[in-house]
């Protein structure tokens, strides 16, 4: 591609960098000039343009962003996606539906690094989406580029974006009470309004004293395919309260404690063939949390190990809860 100061006799074909006044009409950039616009610019004595004008074997913006998004997601529905018309050089895709962003990381860098011109950005690894959310861009920044390295671009990072939608339709929630503890309305509606945001359905909260043993009995009978526990005591141990109670009911508990900050206090297990997941305090507030994370990947049927929990560090330092009975920085800092 030439881009540069082009004569309007030799301007012909050429796409227009910079938008032009010519008279009362605007010219806008990004216009392949024809007779009629070199006329209007004559009109009003302008000899010159800044454009561009491309090379036998360049792709134009548009069809650049379109082939790359046809290589980024080749199935759109079947991988939860949706893909806007191209725009500018730029193609975007959007969430079909609640759910999970799923990155090949290591090809969308690779497609990156195949011309500073060809770009995608994109919604961090594992970031939950809801329907019509961006999950990412693809922009040609040039006016055009080479087909080869849209050709390129497009092998380095065939299918390499998709949303990962909730395997699981339904939810229970069993919390624990303190008597003299405040009211656990606010923190069932947070929860709620979490679950209904990846589509699911919260189908019963059962309310139990925060003992061993009561909690024990319940779980084994309570409904949904995922089972959350909510005590009215932050759980502080892996022998506390609730873990305890659902290993005595006969499940399995795989982590307690993750490296994400408001969250630290979340444990994991399953009950059967259920996924249960302890909820820490702070997921009485709707503010993003440690267990936010955790709860869509699970409802995604995304593995989550102790070992996965282990390594959302990183990032795991999230925005603090104005509510939080101990702060971070204490009360005397």
């Amino acid at each position: 591609m030439k881009f540069g100061p082009l004569a309007i006799a030799d301007a012909e074909g050429a796409i227009l960098a910079h938008s032009v006044k010519a008279g009362d009409k605007k010219l806008r950039k990004g216009l392949r000039l024809e007779t009629a616009h070199l006329a209007q610019l004559n009109a009003v004595g302008i000899t010159d343009v800044i454009a561009a004008r491309l090379d036998p074997g360049d792709c134009h913006e548009d069809a650049a962003a379109r082939q790359l998004a046809a290589a980024l997601a080749p199935h759109p529905a079947a991988m939860g996606l949706r893909v806007t018309d191209a725009f500018t050089g730029r193609v975007n895709l959007l969430a079909d539906g609640p759910g999970v962003v799923m990155l090949d990381v290591d090809a969308i860098e690779r497609f990156n690094m195949v011309h500073p011109m060809i770009t995608v950005a994109t919604v961090p690894q594992y970031q939950q989406i809801g329907p019509g959310g961006m999950v990412a861009t693809i922009k040609v920044i040039s006016y055009a580029v080479p087909q080869v390295d849209v050709d390129r671009a497009a092998a380095a990072a065939h299918a390499a974006i998709r949303v990962a939608a909730p395997v699981y339709r339904t939810a229970s929630l069993v919390v624990t009470d303190i008597p003299g503890g405040p009211s656990n309305d606010k923190g069932i509606a947070s929860i709620r309004g979490r679950v209904e945001a990846l589509g699911m359905t919260l189908v019963e909260v059962r309310t139990v004293a925060h003992h061993q043993a009561e909690l024990a009995a319940v779980l084994p009978g309570i409904g949904g395919d995922l089972v959350m526990i909510l005590t009215g005591s932050a759980t502080s141990d892996p022998e506390d309260v609730a873990p305890s109670a659902l290993r005595l009911a006969g499940g399995q508990v795989e982590r307690f404690g993750m490296p994400v900050d408001p969250g630290n206090l979340l444990f994991l297990g399953t009950l059967g063939d259920r996924p249960v997941i302890g909820l820490p305090g702070c997921a009485r507030s709707p503010a993003l949390n440690g267990a936010d994370w955790v709860l869509s990947r699970v409802a995604c049927g995304i593995p989550v190990s102790g070992r996965d929990i282990a390594c959302m560090g990183v990032g795991g330092l999230l925005k603090e809860i104005p509510t939080r009975p101990q702060p971070r920085a204490g009360r005397n800092a």
